[in-house]
């Protein structure tokens, strides 16, 4: 048909791509649809997934490829087809729906709504014939518009109540309690307990990385010094970084593993994933010392800039797990294979290192992972650990070569200002703990990108980009997550015009998404599109909060710039939440380290100097030597940036030389031209 071809043809997510030759006559979210539903008293079927989404893929080829099932379709109910990345307000509403009504949730989701968009049904994948105890979504479907047009009172009772749930969910008033460390030391130790210490991680298969958690535990040691905690991180890190969940040879981690012990991963690759584990890898190597967490965490920024970045500047969304129709094809090896690309000797040597078999350990392939300490594989080959490492290395360099030979997983090529926001925070913090100048590169031309393309003339952040399209108003994470990868881009470059652009947002965000009689964060700005509630997430899940991330940069900004307002708010929304902080830790890993941050007595380091000159350098690269998660760091010449950055107010140069003022609860130390006087001040208390 070729209408439906024409109407998602129209839109700029892979997603919706992916389905506008569906013989479904999908609809994209809008007032076209609604209305439609509207004028034809027809229920809307909601289809909410995302590209790189497996079993959305195969929803799609049973059924919404199936002409009978379309038939059905487009005869009772009205289409809409959803990307969840794009709109994460419409996925958060009807996914709290879903949760309520059946307990669980995940994609594809799929939400049967009244043409006022109020949900009454709802689930997950159908099969395309009856299976395993759950019946056919052709069965569903029409049981559904039986329901709708011979039982309406039955339906708007349900979809009543969940309207009712909906509401009292986003504008209840939270549990509350005090601001105090002992929310943190709870919060510890509540991970502790459900840390697996065989393989890290927490709980069982499936098993997600939590970098958010682990950073909680990360902060805990550094705060208390408990070894406990620094090594359940240390063990985690390993086992994920060893196992299958990390690519071996192109960097980079996958989105989750299915079991319990990291080996077999569900293959696709989040950019969100990478942006904060790349970060706390490198915070591990800052607080450990260990250069292993170092060649993590550049491996999967190398990762970043050579498959996930594209010309102008954006960082893409996903790549798949899937290709040429198989799940991980594009990773997996067989013995045969590496002796094909590497010759029987080196072949050998790279089945001993990464545990290749003729069984395999995923359907007849091995996903390659480390499963024994280098040193043992050294001694059983006769090689030396150094050379076993420079052997290993090439051998990688080739694989990586003869793999990129292969049909790659498809590639969501959308850019989102959110998730390119965590990432540039990530490279800006990088680029300087390890000195890297392309990496700094690759940070300012990102920023540049999303303050060029996705802000609109009124200074106001869009949140999806593809091919050469903006579209779609910009949500609280979008504000937030930019403003914070600019406040670290400052920090790194010392050039004010971020850290202009960064407090920009933060007003923006106060204006469209502070809400004052709830003392909260809204999700969605105030006045925009009327949907059935106004959203607010405010739990860190596979990304943190919009909330989380406000506060966390809203405190930041406050001892940058001696915003006492910025602090104020900040300080309501982690009010509004201490409750749930106490009761739910593992959900607030992100708003728990602005706990920390707001709780502790965090630095002020300024550093006054010419920014590209030797002496500046050398004491900007002991600061960032050292783990100090609660900081804030000003700096460049003085003048121009002492009126906008209170820091560097009245703070000169000491013999002509960069010098460095630290600062901790209202008391300074010594100004300091030597990097060694830095460090020992940055490591005292």
């Amino acid at each position: 048909m070729d209408t439906v071809a024409n109407r998602l043809a129209n839109e700029t997510s892979p997603y919706l791509l992916q389905h506008k030759d569906n013989p479904v006559d999908w609809y994209p979210w809008g007032e076209e649809a609604l209305r439609r539903a509207r004028r034809e008293d027809k229920p809307i079927l909601l289809s909410v997934g995302y590209s790189s989404c497996h079993w959305c893929h195969v929803m799609e080829r049973e059924s919404f490829e199936d002409e009978e099932t379309a038939r059905i379709m487009n005869e009772h109910f009205v289409n809409i087809k959803v990307d969840r990345e794009e709109r994460p307000d419409i996925d958060s509403i009807y996914m709290s729906a879903l949760q309520a009504m059946t307990r669980g949730g995940g994609w594809p989701m799929t939400v049967f709504l009244t043409p006022e968009g109020v949900p009454f049904y709802a689930g997950t994948y159908f099969p395309p014939e009856p299976r395993g105890g759950m019946p056919s979504f052709k069965q569903v479907l029409l049981t559904l518009a039986d329901a709708y047009r011979n039982r309406r009172e039955e339906v708007l009772r349900s979809a009543e109540s969940v309207r009712e749930f909906l509401r009292a969910s986003t504008t209840a008033e939270m549990p509350r309690g005090r601001l105090r460390e002992e929310l943190l030391d709870g919060a510890a130790e509540a991970l502790m307990r459900q840390l697996d210490r065989r393989f890290g991680g927490f709980g069982g298969a499936p098993k997600f990385p939590q970098p958010m958690s682990l950073e909680v535990l990360l902060r805990h040691h550094r705060r208390t010094g408990d070894r406990e905690a620094l090594a359940g991180v240390e063990l985690t890190l390993r086992s994920m970084a060893r196992g299958g969940i990390y690519d071996q040879l192109g960097g980079g981690f996958h989105r989750y593993a299915v079991d319990g012990r990291w080996l077999v991963p569900h293959f696709e690759k989040m950019l969100y994933d990478n942006a904060l584990l790349s970060r706390l890898y490198l915070e591990a190597y800052q607080a450990t010392g260990d250069g292993f967490y170092r060649r993590i965490a550049e491996e999967t920024l190398d990762y970043v800039a050579r498959d996930m970045r594209g010309p102008e500047g954006g960082f893409y969304s996903a790549e798949d797990a899937d290709s040429e129709g198989e799940e991980g094809k594009f990773y997996v090896w067989t013995p045969r294979e590496l002796r094909e690309a590497l010759g029987s000797e080196d072949a050998s040597l790279a089945a001993a290192y990464w545990g290749v078999t003729e069984r395999g350990n995923f359907e007849g392939r091995n996903v390659l992972h480390v499963p024994r300490e280098p040193e043992e594989v050294a001694r059983e080959v006769g090689l030396s650990p150094g050379e076993l490492g420079r052997r290993v290395r090439e051998i990688r360099r080739r694989l990586l070569e003869a793999r990129g030979r292969r049909v790659r997983p498809g590639r969501d090529e959308k850019v989102l200002a959110a998730w390119n926001g965590l990432m540039l925070r990530s490279f800006a913090f990088t680029a300087r703990v390890l000195r890297r100048e392309d990496y700094l590169r690759i940070a300012c031309e990102n920023a540049a990108f999303l303050l060029g393309r996705l802000l609109s003339p009124e200074g106001r952040l869009l949140r999806s980009y593809r091919d050469g399209r903006a579209r779609i108003a910009g949500y609280l994470e979008d504000y937030a997550m930019v403003a914070d990868g600019l406040v670290s881009l400052y920090e790194a470059t010392f050039e004010t015009r971020w850290l202009r652009e960064a407090i920009s947002l933060a007003d923006a965000m106060d204006e469209l998404f502070w809400d004052e009689s709830a003392g909260a964060f809204f999700d969605a700005p105030a006045g925009g599109e009327e949907l059935v509630t106004r959203p607010r997430d405010v739990y860190d899940n596979a990304t943190p909060s919009g909330t989380s991330v406000a506060v966390d940069v809203l405190l930041r900004l406050a001892l940058l710039l001696g915003r006492e307002d910025y602090r104020r708010r900040a300080e309501a929304a982690l009010e509004g939440l201490s409750g749930l902080l106490e009761q739910m830790p593992a959900a607030f890993g992100r708003l728990l380290g602005a706990l920390d941050f707001h709780l502790g007595r965090p630095r002020e380091v300024a550093i006054v100097g010419r920014p590209d000159a030797p002496d500046t350098r050398a004491l900007v690269d002991a600061l960032y030597s050292v783990y100090l998660p609660n900081r804030v760091i000003a700096g460049g010449p003085g003048g121009e940036d002492a009126s906008l950055v209170p820091l560097l107010e009245g703070r000169g140069m000491v013999d002509g030389r960069a010098t460095a003022y630290v600062c901790e609860g209202y008391v300074c130390k010594s100004p300091t031209t030597e990097p060694g006087e830095l460090l020992r001040q940055l490591r005292e208390g």
